[in-house]
């Protein structure tokens, strides 16, 4: 059983509970598609890290129930000014959760938090975002109305996701500009530079693909169920951008006045840096040759040059030209 569908399964426990007043053993297993055995053992876990998870006996069944305020200890440990304001303050470091399944209970969460401030406090605290900010990509501009259809795939996905079914998805191919339907097995979402993205393995091509939520145009449901496949823990590993694929050996050259800004920066955690006698620096990536990586070497024009692989380099001088050309006075 892969780790990521475990944890899956246990959060879903979890909010479960949390939505009733209580639960049979029979009913969870009967939401999660699996084995009351698996059920007793998921919630001894989760009461073995401290969930306030207790089963009560009425009229003859056994109810398990999560505790209505779970975490009301917090009054009594109580936060410091410090902490709270900290807390507060950091909103404004999550927003990129706005486009996610979590928006409402973010909202929520702050909701209760600014509630414990004076208005003077929230007043001040207001004001911080004026000297200390954060700034994520932006979000894509979405057309009228198509917030709460994207809310509706978003649930669809995650019912999948969480159940392990089998959908049929209408996706509009930017490769093909045109509308396709497929057929998939939905593993994980993922938020990243600025957009949702759906892991999914898609038996049709025997792989696992990667889509952009913004351009799925329907979901439906199956009742089959499939055995899902482990994902690795860190999506686009082996990418600078938001792609899969097999990592190659990356070397670049930049000039020496590009390399301290290059030496500064963690481009990917396979890095390595080799400073030149020049005072330029040759960079190495185990990264894997996509689009993210060729824009992001064409972004320093001549100051960067791709040592190896060749097929790279040739890539990147056939950029170049092609660019030049454009600009070619007739």
């Amino acid at each position: 059983m892969p780790r990521n569908a475990e944890v899956i399964r246990q959060w879903t426990l979890l909010r479960d509970l949390e939505a009733s007043r209580r639960l049979t053993i029979d009913d969870l297993a009967g939401r999660t598609n699996v084995t009351t055995r698996t059920i007793r053992r998921d919630l001894e876990a989760l009461q073995a890290s401290g969930f306030p998870l207790f089963d009560e006996v009425i009229d003859g069944k056994r109810y398990w129930t999560l505790e209505a305020k779970a975490f009301r200890r917090l009054d009594d440990t109580g936060f410091t000014l410090a902490e709270l304001s900290a807390l507060y303050f950091s909103r404004t470091l999550v927003e990129c959760l706005a486009a996610t399944p979590f928006q409402q209970d973010v909202a929520s969460a702050f909701a209760k938090l600014s509630a414990a401030l004076t208005p003077g406090m929230r007043q001040f605290l207001d004001r911080l975002p004026l000297v200390f900010q954060a700034k994520g990509a932006s979000p894509r501009a979405a057309p009228p109305g198509s917030a709460k259809v994207e809310r509706e795939h978003i649930a669809r996905l995650l019912d999948a996701t969480l159940n392990h079914r089998r959908a049929t998805m209408k996706y509009f191919s930017m490769s093909s500009a045109r509308e396709k339907e497929y057929v998939i097995e939905p593993s994980r979402l993922i938020y990243s530079a600025g957009g949702l993205y759906l892991l999914a393995f898609v038996p049709e091509y025997k792989e696992r693909r990667t889509f952009s939520v913004d351009r799925i145009r329907g979901v439906s449901l199956h009742e089959e169920r499939f055995t899902p496949a482990d994902v690795p823990d860190a999506p686009f590993a082996h990418s600078i951008g938001i792609n899969e694929g097999p990592p190659e050996h990356i070397e670049l050259a930049f000039e020496p006045r590009i390399a301290p800004y290059v030496r500064e920066r963690q481009w990917h955690p396979s890095q390595r840096n080799a400073d030149r006698k020049d005072g330029g620096v040759v960079l190495s990536l185990d990264v894997c040759n996509d689009w993210a990586l060729r824009s992001w070497i064409l972004s320093f024009g001549p100051l960067a040059r791709v040592l190896t692989p060749r097929a790279l380099a040739d890539q990147i001088k056939d950029e170049i030209t092609r660019a030049a050309e454009r600009y070619a006075i007739e």
